[in-house]
């Protein structure tokens, strides 16, 4: 009866967070992945089912705790007017759910799959411009590099670039941020899927960051070389947004070579502690 109010009392008040974090996946293309990541968190924890309900189960006073806490922090997300807060206490709250229902052995079970959830909630505008506008440097130090090495004459002001015949912005669009925080997410689902080790896990989702500077990188260099010989239309439209598709997939592609050295240099020889076992119910 307890749990069920606890439910029914969460779902009256995040009745506007969900909707406005789903119209967010919507609008911003940054974070169109959204749409991917609660479908992908229930199958992961589906996958645990056997272990979850083999686990003891015991109700934890503190769970009820860790929700009043992230109510609190939706209350002060409400009057600041920060969806971040707002988003991000969803996933506390259904932490605290699961601990007052089920207890820490079983909450542990379903831990990664609750931590998963982070990823599809946009980062302050604060923070994403922090990031967004130095990867718009490298990238246009990287592209200003490989042009000058094609021995094409090329200007670099800050992020634009400057060419005989046409000068190119490295946009907020352009920085890679978007094709970074994909990335990210797909090396979180392919390091679990890929490898059983948890280390491994962690380094092959962390190898997303150095891939899409780089895979970002080229893409500036190659607009720029494309743009010198063939003018503005191989700078925009679809040409632009086809390389975009196939930068991404040579990313992905990088980011299996790296798992594929991973596993030569450290052989994967089996689960690892940290990763959990499938425990029949019976």
């Amino acid at each position: 009866m307890a749990g069920a109010l606890v439910v029914a009392g969460l779902a009256i008040l995040y009745r506007d967070v969900v909707p406005e974090l789903v119209r967010a996946w919507g609008t911003d293309d940054n974070y169109s992945h959204g749409y991917l990541i609660p479908p992908i968190a229930a199958y992961l924890a589906w996958e645990r089912r056997k272990q979850f309900l083999a686990t003891p189960a015991g109700s934890n006073l503190l769970g009820l705790l860790i929700v009043l806490g992230s109510v609190i922090v939706l209350a002060l997300g409400v009057l600041g007017i920060e969806l971040f807060l707002t988003r991000v206490s969803l996933i506390g709250a259904l932490a605290g759910t699961m601990l007052f229902l089920f207890g820490w052995a079983r909450l542990r079970v379903m831990l990664f799959p609750l931590a998963f959830l982070i990823l599809m909630v946009p980062v302050p505008a604060i923070i994403f411009n922090q990031i967004a506008f130095p990867l718009q440097l490298i990238a246009s130090q990287f592209g200003e590099t490989v042009i000058r090495a094609a021995d094409i004459p090329v200007l670099r002001e800050g992020n634009v670039l400057i060419l005989a015949n046409i000068s190119l912005e490295v946009a907020e669009a352009c920085s890679g941020i978007r094709s970074l925080i994909s990335l990210l997410t797909l090396g979180v689902v392919f390091g679990y899927v890929g490898d059983g080790r948890n280390w491994a896990r962690v380094l092959i989702a962390v190898s997303a960051i150095p891939v899409a500077v780089l895979a970002n990188g080229a893409r500036v260099a190659g607009t720029g070389v494309a743009a010198h010989y063939y003018g503005k239309a191989a700078a925009e439209g679809f040409f632009h947004e086809f390389s975009g598709w196939l930068v991404f997939i040579a990313a992905f592609a990088m980011m299996l070579l790296f798992h594929r050295l991973l596993l030569l240099v450290a052989p994967d020889r089996g689960p690892s502690a940290g990763t959990p076992a499938v425990v029949p119910a019976s």
